[in-house]
C-alpha cells in the first residue's frame, strides 16, 4: 500500500536539525523544556520571510498547534458556546472543539471559480449567532491550500471585533507558501482585533518534524500571554522539539527553500498527470503546502473515493468527508514526496477507477 494521506513529508530532515538534536543528547540535555531562544528564532525567521516581527516575550512553546488551540478555547470559551470554523477544514478542528465541550458553528467556504474562497456573508451570520464566542481561522487553509489576502484578513478583523468574538489563527503551513503567493500573518494587520488574536504556528510542517512535539503560540498582547502562562503545565513542549525548532528557524532556510521548490514542481506535475490519466478529477494547484484537494465527484466512486482508491488501487488518500460534509466526493492527496511517488500514486488511482468501471454492475 502506498501511503499518501498523513500530513508529513518524505524528505530527510535538515542536517542543522539533526545536529541540534545530537548535540542535546550528547550533552545529556533531556530534561523538562525551556523556551530558550525560540522567541528570538521565530522573530528572525518571520521578519525575513513573512514580514512579521513578533515580540519574543509573547512567544510560547506548546506541545503542538491543536493542543495550544484547545487549551485557549477551554480557558476563554464557556462550555456549550460556539466556535466558528470554515469547512472543508482540518479534521482535528471538529474533534478538538467537540472534546472540549464547545459547539461547532460552520461557516463553509464558498465554491469559487476554479476553487474556494471565504464566504464573508456566511461568516458574518455565524459570528452573530447567540453564544458564538470564538473563530478558528486556518491560514494557509488545510486542505484547499488557499492563502487569504490582507484585505480578507482586515474584513475578518472587522467582523470579529464587531461581534466581540475571540480570534484564533492556525498559521502552521505559512513556511510552505508556494511561488506566486504571499502569506500575511494576522498579527501584521493594523486592527484592535489583531492585537487580541492568538496566532499558532510551528516548524513541524515546514521542516517535517511533527514527532518532536513543539508548536508555537504567539500572544497578541499581555492579557492573552497571561492565559498561556497560567496554563503552562498543560502546554509543556518537548525539549528536543524546542532545540530542533530553533535550529530550523535560524539555520535550515536552504533546506526549506529546496523543499518548497520540490513541492511546487510536484504540484505542477500533478496537474499534468491528472489531465492525462484522470481528467474528470478537478484540482486547483494550492498556494501553500504539500496537500492536494481533489474533487472526484465525476469519477462515479460515491461519497468516499478514497475508499475505492485504497481497495482497488492500494493507494491511501485522506477521505474528504473527514474534513466536513462539504468533502463528500473529495479526497486529499499528499504530494510532499518524490516525483516518482506522485506519479505512482496517480497511476494507482487511475487503475482503481478503471477497475471500478470495468466491474460488472
Amino acid at each position: 500500500m502506498l501511503p499518501a494521506f498523513v500530513a508529513e513529508m518524505d524528505f530527510d530532515p535538515a542536517s542543522e536539525i539533526k545536529d541540534a538534536i545530537r548535540a542535546a543528547v550528547a550533552a545529556g540535555d533531556l530534561g523538562y523544556p525551556d523556551k530558550g531562544d525560540l522567541g528570538e528564532a521565530l522573530a528572525e525567521f518571520a521578519s525575513d520571510r513573512l514580514g512579521w516581527s513578533p515580540d519574543p516575550d509573547l512567544v510560547f512553546a506548546v506541545p503542538d498547534v491543536m493542543t495550544g488551540i484547545t487549551e485557549v478555547i477551554q480557558a476563554l470559551v464557556r462550555p456549550d458556546d460556539g466556535v466558528v470554523i470554515n469547512p472543508p477544514v482540518y479534521p482535528p478542528f471538529f474533534l478538538r472543539i467537540q472534546l472540549a465541550g464547545r459547539r461547532i458553528v460552520e461557516a463553509p467556504l464558498a465554491v469559487a471559480s476554479g476553487g474556494y474562497d471565504l464566504d464573508m456573508d456566511a461568516l458574518d451570520r455565524a459570528l452573530k449567532l447567540p453564544g458564538t464566542a470564538a473563530y478558528l481561522l486556518c491560514n494557509p487553509h488545510n486542505p484547499v491550500g488557499r492563502v487569504w489576502t490582507r484585505e480578507q484578513l482586515i474584513a475578518i478583523a472587522e467582523l470579529t471585533d464587531r461581534n466581540g468574538v475571540l480570534l484564533l489563527v492556525d498559521e502552521i503551513h505559512a513556511p510552505l507558501v508556494l511561488a506566486g503567493a504571499r502569506h500575511v500573518s494576522f498579527h501584521t494587520i493594523d486592527h484592535p482585533a489583531a492585537r487580541r488574536a492568538i496566532v499558532f504556528t510551528s516548524a513541524s510542517k515546514g521542516w517535517n518534524i511533527p514527532g518532536l512535539k513543539c508548536g508555537i503560540a504567539v500572544a497578541g498582547n499581555g492579557e492573552s500571554a497571561a492565559i498561556l502562562t497560567q496554563r503552562w503545565d498543560a502546554l509543556l513542549a518537548s525539549h528536543l522539539g524546542v532545540h530542533a525548532s530553533v535550529a530550523a528557524l535560524r539555520s535550515a532556510w536552504p533546506w526549506l527553500d529546496a523543499v518548497v521548490a520540490q513541492i511546487d514542481a510536484n504540484a505542477r506535475l500533478l496537474t499534468a498527470l491528472l489531465a492525462d490519466q484522470l481528467p474528470a478529477v478537478r484540482y486547483q494547484r494550492p498556494q501553500a503546502s504539500f496537500l492536494a484537494w481533489l474533487d472526484c465527484r465525476d469519477l462515479g466512486l460515491g461519497n468516499d473515493p478514497a475508499a475505492a482508491f485504497l481497495a482497488a488501487g492500494r493507494v491511501a488518500l485522506s477521505p474528504g468527508q473527514d474534513f466536513g460534509a462539504q468533502g463528500s466526493g473529495f479526497a486529499r492527496l499528499n504530494i510532499g514526496t518524490s516525483p516518482e511517488l506522485v506519479t505512482e500514486a496517480v497511476r494507482r488511482m487511475a487503475a482503481a477507477v478503471a477497475s471500478q468501471q470495468a466491474a460488472p454492475s
